[in-house]
């Protein structure tokens, strides 16, 4: 762990600020491409294209190689695009934001979407209960807090109704799966 990131110790969870739900489980075959990452994200064409080059978030389904070809973004590098987008918005240090994101992209979903990370402007701390708060704010610094899964939320209702596509097959899908997807699915296959 990075020595920006503080781990907090486990207490017991607030609901307003440590939500727990049940991460939905996103095709991680799934990419999207750059604008639908950026309308997803928040951010600009010109951002995204930036951070995957200076390696600040890369795609993690298919990479750029050569002139022409497309990146396909996953899910989790859609989140950590906003995540990221959110710290740059508060004025925390980019050194501090790149520790930041490759702390999250070790994390596993589960607990990933459980998470607000907090920071005091100067760094950046994991927290997973409200206990870990009060012991940032007791220092007297004013913090601000992100919850990840608010963040997650958000960006699966950006990404449901946004075309993705699997690197294999050049094969565009929504993220949705529901009742009549499948039905009109049945259809034009039958």
């Amino acid at each position: 762990m990075s020595e920006n990131i503080g781990a907090c110790e486990s207490y017991p969870i607030q609901p307003s600020l440590f939500e727990e739900f049940d991460a939905p489980v996103v095709p991680s075959q799934l990419g999207y491409r750059g604008p639908t990452a950026c309308a997803a994200a928040g951010i600009t064409y010109r951002q995204l294209d930036y951070w995957a080059r200076t390696g600040l978030v890369v795609p993690t389904v298919k990479g750029a190689h050569g002139s022409g070809s497309h990146r396909l973004y996953g899910f989790r590098d859609i989140l950590i695009l906003r995540i990221v987008k959110r710290l740059i918005d508060t004025g925390v240090s980019l050194h501090n934001i790149r520790l930041a994101a490759e702390h999250l992209r070790t994390r596993d979903a589960s607990v990933l979407s459980s998470l607000t990370i907090m920071s005091d402007g100067a760094s950046i701390y994991e927290c997973n209960s409200a206990e870990d708060v009060v012991d940032l704010v007791r220092g007297g610094q004013g913090v601000f807090g992100i919850a990840i899964g608010s963040v997650w939320k958000e960006v699966e209702g950006n990404l449901a109704a946004l075309p993705g596509e699997t690197p294999e097959t050049g094969a565009f899908a929504t993220q949705g799966h529901d009742d009549l997807s499948e039905r009109r699915a049945a259809r034009v296959a039958g």
